[in-house]
């Protein structure tokens, strides 16, 4: 009598989150932007008059104030520096906080409270200070012309079944503008128009539209009449960052079971490599957003047959 074995259950999740994971340790690399931009960088915020990127935590800090507050343009200067670009910041507009450093100069310390300092041949007297920097977005001024808006490429290949799925969400989805985001406030998902999307080395203009519908079609999983996806006192300030590899992930998967990529694709590893410090603050940090991501697929699916 002869038995047969059961091939075991292919889990893609595990495998793609695997994939990504060793992308971000073999080559992190860096975010290509998938659609075209007027006003600089899609990831990087940049100040105004200097033309120069922000940098660390204020990387972060800008990019929560753009999502939050629903600015288009990652261009950003203090108060009197728009006053010497010719711009006014207009009356009751909010600032955001940035910080710099001051480098000032001692005088080297030879000898520490315990004796001879071990590091004085190292200490050349240079020393820093954090000092906090107030910063407008350049939709809170007037009088500063942003550059002229990209050319459009035309509609982008669409794909009748991942449309389908995604009508299927009752998601509402507008396009317009040159960012992509899901705002709590209105529950709507807002896209670039397609006719930006030009793709990257590795996707193309359809995959790179779609990417980005499903990775903002998971944020708007997580709002509280639905997922109500939250992240507890773990993760703490790092809250946005765990939510946007949950995003991440998931659109990894969407895009891997809706056929709309045939790969794990190096876009979604760049991207995720952009939370890599929290990533190795907490080692389970990935497998976490991983199992939340699985979640949200999961959500999105019972979507289909409501019946």
């Amino acid at each position: 009598m002869s038995s047969s074995r059961v091939a075991p259950r292919r889990d893609i999740h595990t495998e793609i989150t695997g994939k990504l994971i060793a992308s971000i340790e073999a080559n992190p690399g860096k975010p290509s932007m998938p659609w075209r931009r007027s006003s600089g960088l899609l990831f990087m915020p940049v100040n105004a008059l200097t033309g120069n990127a922000y940098n660390g935590i204020n990387i972060v800090s800008l990019w929560v104030a753009a999502e939050c507050l629903g600015y288009n343009a990652p261009v950003w200067a203090t108060y009197k520096q728009w006053s010497e670009l010719g711009a006014q910041v207009r009356k009751g507009e909010k600032s955001s906080l940035v910080v710099f450093y001051k480098e000032y100069e001692v005088v080297p310390e030879a000898r520490g409270a315990n004796g001879p300092n071990p590091h004085h041949a190292e200490d050349d007297g240079k020393r820093r200070v954090a000092r906090a920097s107030y910063v407008f977005n350049a939709g809170q001024v007037d009088g500063y012309a942003l550059p002229d808006a990209p050319q459009s490429l035309g509609p982008v290949e669409r794909l009748e079944a991942v449309d389908r799925f995604i009508a299927a969400t009752d998601a509402q989805i507008e396009h317009g503008g040159e960012r992509a985001f899901y705002r709590p406030s209105t529950d709507h998902i807002q896209m670039p128009d397609e006719g930006l999307f030009c793709g990257t080395n590795t996707m193309t203009r359809s995959e790179s539209y779609y990417a980005t519908l499903t990775h903002e079609l998971t944020h708007w999983t997580g709002a509280k009449h639905r997922l109500a996806r939250e992240f507890g006192k773990r993760f703490g300030d790092a809250a946005y960052a765990a939510e946007e590899l949950v995003a991440e992930i998931a659109s990894a998967f969407l895009c891997s079971e809706l056929g709309i990529t045939q790969d794990c694709r190096a876009d979604h590893a760049q991207y995720l490599a952009q939370w890599l410090t929290l990533m190795k603050e907490d080692s389970r940090a990935i497998f976490t957003a991983a199992a939340k991501a699985s979640e949200a697929v999961s959500f999105l699916k019972r979507m289909q047959d409501p019946g």
